[in-house]
Formats: structure tokens, sequence, C-alpha cells
């Protein structure tokens, strides 16, 4: 791993991404576990370069991750509490791995550099989740997909990064058309509904759902979805927006 004290980094600016799947009615984050003695659990994140714009700086770091190239991006929140810093976890992470780095020692530069207070800009990521091929760095002993529900206590503030991150992704389903990015081409009504339902952890009444969703203009309706049963086939659709790009 190269020393980020050493690289063309902006000092003291980071970025940190919530990447959201959805599978079997179950919103889901990646999360990557760090490959250092004791439990430590991280967002993927990573750093800006001098002459990189912010937003190829999070597109580089979620296509590492993810080795997706086409992903849906949001930025959301800017952390920049004066108190926020990795202070305390770099004490416990160095408690049970002492042979990296010691304040007094050769890798003084680098404790320095991670201790110091981050601002850190937050973006979440929308995936369909199957396409997903999640890739461990040189950093990570694992990377996979938590329920939003049962995620593991994280490092510094990145619980609340996640809250904060599905918080925006309610504000914005509607307006901005961002369930087409967690579901296949093609989905029948129910599906969009258990969806919906996920997202906004509550339910919604069939009828109003359909009402609510065919008045809003964004969907077209293909051919009927057989599956052998003696029941009625429901319709497919896809996002008007996934066809006219």
């Amino acid at each position: 791993m190269h020393n980020p004290s050493t690289q063309h980094y902006i000092e003291q600016l980071s970025i940190d991404c919530v990447i959201f799947g959805y599978h079997h009615k179950v919103l889901k984050v990646l999360v990557p576990k760090l490959n250092f003695n004791g439990d430590f659990w991280a967002l993927p994140g990573g750093f800006i370069n001098q002459s990189e714009d912010i937003d190829d700086a999070a597109n580089r770091i979620l296509q590492d991750r993810t080795g997706i190239k086409e992903i849906y991006l949001e930025q959301f929140l800017v952390f920049g509490r004066a108190s926020r810093n990795s202070h305390d976890f770099m004490e416990r992470l160095l408690a049970l791995n002492a042979e990296l780095m010691k304040p007094d020692g050769p890798n003084k530069k680098e404790y320095e550099w991670f201790t110091k207070r981050f601002v850190s800009i937050g973006y979440y990521a929308l995936v369909e989740i199957n396409k997903v091929v999640p890739q461990k760095t040189d950093i990570d002993h694992s990377i996979e997909w938590y329920d939003i529900k049962e995620l593991p206590a994280l490092i510094i503030d990145h619980n609340e990064i996640v809250t904060k991150a599905l918080f925006a992704l309610r504000q914005n389903f509607d307006e901005k058309l961002t369930a087409f990015n967690l579901l296949p081409e093609t989905f029948t009504m129910k599906e969009l509904q258990e969806l919906y339902e996920t997202v906004f952890d509550k339910p919604f009444a069939r009828n109003n759902f359909q009402r609510k969703i065919l008045e809003m203009n964004v969907l077209d309706r293909l051919e009927k979805k057989f599956t052998g049963a003696a029941n009625k086939a429901p319709y497919l659709y896809r996002f008007k927006k996934v066809i006219n790009e």
C-alpha cells in the first residue's frame, strides 16, 4: 500500500461511499472488513488527487469496489464537525496491531496523516446487486453485503453516514426516479412496490401505490410475465428513463 502522505492527495479531505443494493426485499450496503487484528468495518472510501474532480474521485473509488463503470452516484452531505477525526479509531487499531506504526516511530508521518481532522464528502450509489462483483483492496480482509438493519459497528461516524444516506435516498426516490437503479431492467408492479416498501420501511396500499406510480407517467408497460401458474399473469414494466437514454 502506498503511504497516503507521499501521494498527491488533498490533505484532510476524504470521500466515504454508501453503496446500496437490493435483493429479496432487503436493502443492503456493501461494507469491507479491514485486514487487521480486531473487528474493524468501514465504508468504502478514499482520497482525492490534487488534480482530480471530486465526482471523478468518487467514481474511481466506486468502480474499484464494484467492478462497474456506469454507477448512479449522488453526493448527499459533507461531514465536517470540528471534532471529527480518526484518533480514537487509530488508537484502538494500534493497540491490536502495534507493528503498524507508532506516534514517535518511523511511520510518524503516516500516523499524523490519519489522525488529523478530516472533512468527508458523503456519496451514495445505487447498483443492481447481481451485476456487482465486490472487489477487495489491499487493506481489506473481506467485502460483503449487509442488511442495512444489521450493519456491524463501523469506524468513526460511518454508521451515521449510512443513516444520513438512507434519509437522502428516501427524499430523492420519486423526484429523481432512482428506484430503477436497484431493479433489473424489467419488473412487475408488485416487485416495484416491494422495493418501495423496503426502502421506506412501511407498507403501501396496493391500489393507491399503483395509481400513484402510473400517474407519474414514468413506466412503459410490456408483455405479461407468464409463470405457468393458474393465476392471472402480471404485466412487466420498465422505466422510460432506461429506454430513452
